[in-house]
């Protein structure tokens, strides 16, 4: 009978093999650090290993002017109580540090209820695998990789003769964690991640624009094949040339038609962030005790999905050692859930979605998005365009801001058009998107059915702390948006 090995068990191997033998840890010296911290009464507490490493290149002026390769490793130690958070941390891993971090965290411990112990043996948790294991770092040959960025600037610069600087970034990253908890349950996950990045600024009659274009996922540099590295000299050198000849764009409250990808990064900012379950519990939300009602258009779906191979935002479990999952947080307009880690799913009493992330060992988890994008609608998006009289086409953005508590925001597009009769007119440079994300998503109007996702260089940051996201939707138009104009 042919048997398939629980990848889980692999991952573990390798965990154990980094982060504990050669300290001379097992898991009975984790159930006795667990233990420590449950000397006093606390409701449960967790230990995450970490070791990383990374390495980047970049390229300016026809020069690689740079390289780094860093290798960081430590414990973070976490006890709750209640609604209380204890956590310390140390770069040093060993049974000693280990004590003292775990002997730290106890100050909150007398709240606890002192009814729940420390599991008395570990188990391994099963799992999937949503991506390679091995290191991205061995995949290319150091002098490949400064091949690779000549390579970009050289198609950059051939595309146009206006293009009179070109920068070119290359990263890679190979993550090994490990969490045992105090429930008994042991977990790894071994996460490579590359991305390819490309910038380029234009220059004609006196006028300088910018543009730039990139993307990577979980796996190794095999994957930035000539097609893939021209695609993204493709999409920068385009930006940069359209927005030579943009014009002052009209202000106003106008129709928006937002491209498919990575124009989905407004739904992860603006209303992503208000479906995070600590925001919620706190009531600080504007979504806040509103599940059931409808918060938007009919049509809308949104879900928040950990699970899609070698995406950016993918994990095969999270930072508490839970499976990602596929979420529906907002189904046909209706709000069905949030997101969650085990401090908020357990307050709230509702289950736990596989949403704990934290930059590091040195930082506390928290519900945090992964891949997050809307469904597929049945309209073409050249009908869409069509639809518009008087308004603006955003194809791509660039910064932007939103508060949590009201859902307003503001961000600006880096590519966008001035559409007229249901035809582009011309490109357009300055406008700004103000609205409010609950709001807005009740004013979709119609949906396409080209649904993308970015090409994964999603980084999103909370309370100081960055993980990688993915985002995505298809073409919407949305009424009565706010455009903050230069004409």
């Amino acid at each position: 009978m042919n048997t398939v090995a629980d990848p889980s068990l692999s991952r573990l191997a390798l965990a154990r093999g980094l982060l504990l033998e050669p300290f001379d840890l097992d898991e009975s010296s984790l159930s006795t650090a667990l233990g420590e911290v449950f000397r006093h009464r606390v409701d449960y507490a967790d230990l995450y290993f970490q070791y990383t490493r990374n390495e980047g290149w970049s390229l300016d002026e026809g020069i690689v002017k740079s390289g780094s390769f860093s290798i960081d490793q430590g414990v973070g130690v976490r006890a709750v109580s209640g609604d209380k958070t204890a956590f310390a941390y140390s770069d040093a891993i060993g049974f000693d540090a280990l004590i003292s971090a775990a002997r730290a965290t106890r100050t909150i411990a007398r709240s606890g209820s002192g009814r729940v112990r420390v599991a008395g043996a570990m188990a391994p948790s099963g799992g999937r695998a949503l991506y390679g294991a091995a290191d991205p770092i061995a995949s290319l040959e150091a002098g490949a990789k400064v091949e690779l960025l000549h390579k970009v600037e050289k198609l950059a610069r051939a595309r146009d003769p206006r293009i009179v600087q070109v920068m070119a970034g290359l990263a890679a990253e190979w993550d090994v964690v490990l969490v045992a908890r105090s429930d008994g349950l042991l977990a790894a996950d071994v996460r490579p991640l590359v991305r390819l990045s490309v910038s380029v600024i234009a220059e004609s009659k006196g006028r300088r624009e910018q543009g730039s274009g990139g993307g990577g996922g979980r796996f190794d540099f095999a994957y930035f094949t000539d097609a893939i590295i021209e695609s993204y000299v493709d999409a920068a050198v385009h930006a940069a040339l359209v927005n030579l000849e943009s014009r002052p764009v009209p202000g106003g409250v106008m129709s928006v038609v937002l491209g498919p990808g990575w124009p989905g990064v407004l739904l992860h900012e603006a209303i992503g962030h208000g479906l995070e379950g600590d925001f919620n519990r706190k009531g600080s939300s504007a979504f806040a005790g509103r599940l059931g009602e409808r918060v938007a258009a009919p049509g809308v779906t949104v879900v928040d999905d950990g699970t899609i191979a070698d995406r950016r935002g993918s994990l095969n479990v999270d930072d508490e050692g839970n499976p990602t999952q596929r979420n529906v947080l907002i189904e046909d307009g209706i709000l069905k859930g949030y997101i969650q880690d085990s401090l908020n799913a357990r307050l709230m009493k509702v289950p736990v979605t596989g949403n704990a992330r934290r930059e590091s060992y040195a930082h506390l988890p928290m519900p945090r998005m992964t891949n997050t994008y809307m469904l597929d609608g049945d309209r073409d998006p050249a009908e869409i365009l069509a639809s518009v009289e008087r308004g603006l086409y955003a194809v791509n953005f660039g910064g932007g801001q939103v508060d949590i508590t009201n859902g307003k925001f503001v961000f600006s597009a880096s590519e966008a058009y001035w559409v007229e009769n249901g035809k582009v007119q011309y490109p357009v440079k300055g406008a700004t998107l103000i609205g409010n994300g609950p709001d807005a998503l009740t004013r979709v109007t119609m949906i396409g059915n080209d649904m993308r996702l970015d090409t994964g260089v999603g980084v999103c940051g909370k309370d100081g702390q960055s993980v990688p996201v993915g985002v995505g939707q298809p073409t919407l138009r949305i009424e009565g948006l706010t455009v903050g104009g230069t004409a």
